[in-house]
């Protein structure tokens, strides 16, 4: 199921945000979306999952217009999952999981697919050990696993994540994006901000380079994590090489930038 955003405008108080923004995912697809903070990343997702109204553009889903979907089919078919995502009542782990199923049927109707998804989601996030603990009691971490597997219990065919894995250590950075990848596999459609251009470089089919409101650059990772983008957008250098067959991007404080804050630092003596 693709998605897709096309010369979308959208201003906030008298600042414009995005501006002749375009993204498209098509099924089966993994996109990352990378860009400096206040770029419009997370504005434009939650355009993309119909939560916010541009001023002006084309919002698609599967080539129909978001507005002609009623709100029931745009929960079955999309899962978001905001950045910083709470939940502030005390609900147990599984409970909270089981929230993803609520598109599909009354609250508590009990049905062996909404148990099963259930189940997988959970042990592919590796939260089957948290289910009976109360979801305001877990780390930040830990949370994050939570709410990427209410996404995953919905069954959507499309998820959007906006920086969902920031507060996650490395392997279970690494592990979320291989749940991501494995989703994409199975046709599902997945776009995801990240801040990690190594995880971007390396899970990710293409990138959307967001700089000023507006896509910079878009393709595959080899080819819009360049030096010169890097330069250019985030004015950062990067070592870029290759491990195991996979794009492997590490940015690196920029000479200039280092020669100046070492000239800054007061003398001793």
């Amino acid at each position: 199921m693709s998605i897709e955003l096309r010369d979308i405008a959208v201003g906030m108080r008298g600042q414009q945000i995005l501006s002749s923004f375009s993204l498209r995912a098509d099924t089966g697809s993994c996109v990352g979306v990378v860009g400096p903070n206040g770029s419009g990343k997370s504005t434009a997702m939650k355009v993309l999952a119909g939560l916010l109204q541009p001023a002006a553009g084309f919002v698609a889903v599967e080539g129909r217009a978001i507005n002609a979907w009623s709100r029931q089919e745009l929960a079955r078919h999309i899962a978001y999952l905001p950045q910083n995502g709470e939940v502030h009542w005390p609900l147990k782990v599984r409970a909270v999981v089981a929230l993803g199923r609520l598109p599909h049927a009354p609250f508590g109707a009990a049905r062996a697919l909404d148990e099963t998804s259930i189940e997988e989601a959970m042990a592919r996030c590796d939260v089957t050990p948290l289910a009976h603990r109360p979801v305001n009691s877990l780390s930040g971490g830990e949370r994050a696993r939570v709410l990427l597997a209410r996404a995953l219990a919905t069954g959507a065919r499309i998820i959007l994540a906006d920086e969902p894995f920031a507060q996650l250590d490395p392997h279970h950075q690494i592990h979320a994006m291989e749940v991501l990848k494995a989703e994409a596999a199975r046709g599902t459609t997945v776009v995801v901000v990240l801040h990690d251009l190594g995880l971007a470089a390396r899970y990710c089919d293409r990138v959307a380079v967001v700089s000023g409101g507006t896509v910079a650059a878009e393709g595959s990772p080899r080819t819009v994590l360049s030096s010169d983008v890097l330069r250019n957008v985030f004015g950062v250098d990067a070592f870029i090489g290759e491990h195991q067959g996979s794009p492997l991007v590490l940015p690196i404080r920029r000479r200039a930038d280092a020669v100046v804050s070492r000239g800054s630092q007061p003398h001793p003596g």
